[in-house]
């Protein structure tokens, strides 16, 4: 769930050694709220309730590198990476760009590219927890795991 075939050879690339596996210190005082304003934010925006922050969620989305860079497991996920820093906010961003290839009507994705953006906004997870890895080549990661897991086949998000 929420890895696109885009990002796939990125990431292994960093897997294979070059992980520095830490949450980056960012310059804001609080680090986390930034991840949950802006999922709480896209989910008012289609009717649904918001996240609350889980530490359990954040320390099992930081160990992505340990997990050999799978996602899934029990819980959503969702994966964004780019170059340089990268708030929650802007991951939350990435993602919510696929919202314009979901059909709510009949519950489609066109082109199915839209399963991040589902994930951030599935009615039905209530926590919420992130993390971002920083690599040694300078690539930054960001891993946002959601309790209890969305993108249920047959189900809507919303």
């Amino acid at each position: 769930m929420g890895f696109t075939r885009f990002y796939f050879p990125l990431s292994l690339f960093c897997f294979t050694g070059l992980v520095l596996r830490h949450v980056y210190a960012f310059p804001v005082r609080n680090p986390n709220q930034d991840f949950v304003d802006a999922h709480n934010a896209a989910r008012a925006q289609v009717g649904v309730g918001p996240l609350s922050w889980n530490h359990t969620l954040a320390a099992y989305a930081l160990n992505f590198p340990t997990r050999n860079g799978t996602l899934g497991g029990p819980y959503g996920e969702n994966l964004a990476e780019g170059y340089g820093l990268m708030t929650g906010e802007e991951a939350v961003k990435f993602w919510l760009t696929e919202k314009q290839y979901y059909d709510y009507h009949s519950n489609s994705y066109v082109e199915d590219e839209c399963l991040h953006f589902t994930l951030v906004v599935w009615q039905k997870s209530v926590h919420l927890g992130c993390a971002r890895i920083k690599c040694h080549n300078g690539w930054m990661f960001v891993i946002c795991s959601y309790d209890p897991p969305g993108n249920i086949e047959g189900q809507r998000p919303y």
